[in-house]
């Protein structure tokens, strides 16, 4: 009887332990958070596409309008050519891509022994990528802009997502859906 007793307490012990464990949500360390700079009030982008009524690729300026809340986009002029709220951000994350370099596509069609290899010479571009809600039209859309490095890119996103008050969500920042609770 007393091997019994001893056998039941033995396996609620072992069981208790592992009912007990709970998961912990994957908390950022501060030397994480610390590695990225603040971006700098303004620094070089290219538009590439994706807001209503400017079909254009142009090189210009992204600048923080604190003042204003909001993203500006200006040209090489340096006249303001649109500009999104703060408010209006719902997601922003960077994406990169792996071209093959303009050299590289030259190069691997001269005639010469060995020129092909010049194919495999490739570059890597960083956009970032900002989702967006149009208020003037009531309409959602994504606009990307291409950045020069991985360090801009990074430190972008961080400063962007922290001014724009969205959550992080691993590389990304996001706002959060309202729910509407019922009564």
């Amino acid at each position: 009887m007393s091997k019994k007793i001893i056998l039941l307490l033995s396996l609620v012990l072992c069981f208790s332990w592992t009912a007990f464990a709970q998961p912990r949500p994957v908390e950022k360390s501060s030397e994480q958070k610390a590695a990225v700079k603040p971006a700098p009030a303004s620094f070089a982008a290219k538009y590439e596409g994706g807001l209503f009524g400017y079909t254009d690729k142009e090189s210009g300026t992204l600048r923080f309008d604190d003042a204003n809340e909001r993203l500006v986009f200006f040209s090489k002029e340096n006249k303001e050519l649109f500009a999104m709220p703060y408010e209006t951000l719902l997601m922003i994350y960077p994406q990169s891509q792996s071209v093959r370099s303009t050299a590289g596509t030259v190069g691997s069609v001269i005639p010469v022994p060995g020129a092909g290899l010049l194919g495999l010479i490739r570059e890597k571009r960083r956009y970032l990528i900002v989702h967006f809600n149009d208020t003037d039209v009531d309409v959602k859309g994504v606009v990307n802009f291409k950045l020069d490095n991985k360090e801009l890119l990074d430190s972008v996103i961080q400063t962007l997502g922290e001014k724009a008050k969205l959550t992080q969500r691993g590389d990304a920042y996001y706002r959060p859906k309202k729910t509407t609770t019922e009564l």
